[in-house]
Parts: C-alpha cells; sequence; structure tokens
C-alpha cells in the first residue's frame, strides 16, 4: 500500500474529532502519556548535529512540548500551533513568522498564508492520529521548514489498545477507537512528501491500573473513539457497568490492568532541493557542431559518410 492508500485506509470521524479536541483543552493538562512521551522525544534532540533557532511546535499545548523544548533549546523561538478548532490564545499578523506572536491556530496560520522555509524544527508530539490526511500535513511541514531543517514526531502506532480491542471484538462491541497508522507507513509518507533521511522506530509503553474506573478516566484524558463505526447513541449506565466487570480481564499477574501503547517516533529532513524532471532539451545539430569544434579546440568533427 502506498502512502495516500495508507491514509485512504484509515477511517476516522472528523467531527468526532473536534469534539474530542475542545474536551481536552477544556481539561486544560496535557496528559500525563502524552508529556512523557515528549520528554522522550526531546531527549533525541542530542543526536541532532545543528541547535534549531526557531521551532514550529504544532498542537503545542495538547501535546506538551513546551517544556522540553524549553530545556533542550533554550535559546530558541518556538512557535505554538494549535488545533483549527480551538480559537487561537493571539491572533497571527500577516506577516513573516519574526513578528508572530507566541501562539497560533492552524486556521490564523492559513490566513496569514504559508511561512515557506523559516523554520529549523518542526515538532509534533501524539496529535497525527487525530488527523485524517497525514501525507497532506507532511507536505505542508516540508514546505514550512527551511533547507536541512528537520521534523520530529511521534504518534501511536497498530499496537495500541490491543488488550481492549480484543475485549471489544470479543463481546461484539465494534470497535473502541479508530485505527492506528504502522511507522513504516509513515516512513513512506515522509519520502513521499520530498523528505530526506527519515528515520522510524517505536517502543511499547504498559500502563497499569488498580481499578477499572481509574482506566476509564485516563483514557478519556488521552482522546476518544472517533472511528466512523463506533456506537451511533451514547452508552446507558447498564452497558458502563458492563464495560466495567469485562475490564476485570485485563488483570494481569500482579493484579493490575493492563493496556499497552505502541509510541512511534520519527524524523526526517528537508534537503537540498533536487531539480524536477522535464522535457527534453533539443538542440539544432549546427549548435552541437559548433560546440564538439570548440571543444575539439578547432578540429571539425569528422563526419560519417
Amino acid at each position: 500500500m502506498d502512502a495516500a492508500g495508507a491514509a485512504e485506509g484509515r477511517p476516522i470521524d472528523a467531527t468526532a474529532v473536534a469534539t474530542i479536541v475542545r474536551r481536552l483543552a477544556r481539561h486544560g493538562e496535557t496528559a500525563w502519556l502524552h508529556a512523557e512521551v515528549a520528554r522522550r522525544m526531546a531527549e533525541r534532540l542530542v543526536f541532532i548535529r545543528r541547535e534549531p533557532a526557531r521551532i514550529l511546535d504544532w498542537w503545542s499545548t495538547l501535546g506538551g512540548g513546551a517544556e522540553p523544548l524549553a530545556r533542550a533549546c533554550p535559546r530558541a523561538r518556538r512557535i505554538a500551533v494549535e488545533p483549527a478548532v480551538l480559537r487561537a490564545r493571539s491572533p497571527v499578523p500577516r506577516a513573516w513568522w519574526r513578528r508572530l506572536a507566541g501562539a497560533a491556530s492552524e486556521k490564523a496560520l492559513d490566513e496569514c498564508g504559508e511561512l515557506p522555509g523559516e523554520f529549523d524544527l518542526v515538532w509534533s508530539n501524539m496529535m497525527l492520529p487525530a488527523v485524517s490526511d497525514p501525507p497532506a500535513l507532511f507536505a505542508r511541514w516540508h514546505r514550512l521548514l527551511a533547507v536541512d531543517g528537520f521534523l520530529m514526531f511521534s504518534a501511536l502506532g497498530p499496537g495500541t489498545l490491543r488488550e481492549l480491542r480484543d475485549l471489544y471484538a470479543k463481546l461484539g462491541w465494534g470497535p473502541p477507537a479508530a485505527e492506528f497508522v504502522d511507522m513504516h507507513d509513515y516512513g513512506d509518507m515522509l519520502l513521499h512528501a520530498g523528505f530526506a533521511d527519515p528515520v522510524m522506530d517505536q517502543e511499547t509503553i504498559v500502563l497499569r491500573w488498580q481499578r477499572p474506573e481509574a482506566l476509564l478516566a485516563e483514557l478519556r484524558t488521552l482522546g476518544g473513539n472517533a472511528h466512523p463505526a463506533r456506537a451511533p447513541a451514547l452508552r446507558t449506565p447498564r452497558w458502563r457497568a458492563a464495560l466495567l466487570a469485562a475490564l476485570e480481564a485485563l488483570r494481569g499477574a500482579d493484579g493490575r490492568l493492563g493496556l499497552s501503547f505502541e509510541v512511534a517516533y520519527g524524523h526526517a529532513f528537508k534537503g537540498q532541493p533536487r531539480a524536477r524532471p522535464g522535457a527534453p532539451t533539443t538542440v539544432p545539430l549546427d549548435e552541437m557542431r559548433a560546440l564538439l569544434r570548440r571543444r575539439a579546440g578547432g578540429v571539425p568533427p569528422r563526419e560519417e559518410r
């Protein structure tokens, strides 16, 4: 499957995503898992040869990137971009990024025009699962980066919530969450968008809880179900009681409930632009002969008869 096909094969309800993002923004705190992944991703900045001076932090508040980026790149200017469904904390003037306030929304960024080639680092932590068209977003990030600038991102992979998916399938409840994109597909998307030297790797983080109520409460801070095939109406208290009882099956040998989260990390560079192949160049025969004579020191080329 190519990059575009991988994106098209991932069903996601954009309206549900907008509702979830607004709810998370009202919560006002970065989820623990997102903050932890941001910390781990920032540790990888030491492997980048050049410290970025201009950073675009995509979906900054929900991704928890402010503090780890400030520690890793204390001299950098950071522009925080928030989801288009949220009102920007400050307006974006129609000018270059140097006149931007500290935060903007995706919509405001669109309205003031793209800022091509102005950033050394585009940073995105744990927001790609909410995107219906990752290839288009990768292409946009590529335009925003300066040559030799780099992209760093993290996202949840298909191994995420496998225990919960198995439980829902066994009970005939449908999918508990939208499908997640495989890291190899993200790598293909990066290449398709024009990035150079993409590197992808992943790890699995297992979270554990004592009580099913605590599990559900933390899952709510991480997002929600944006799968189009999810239950079409609100669940009943009776269903919630059945879910709490069913979650007991997730207890491990230590007596706690466990869920797996596959976290994919990716980074790639924006290389020097390469000329695109175009129409063949036509050179008249007389001009070619003159060129050959000049290169041969004035000796006319031999004509075959």
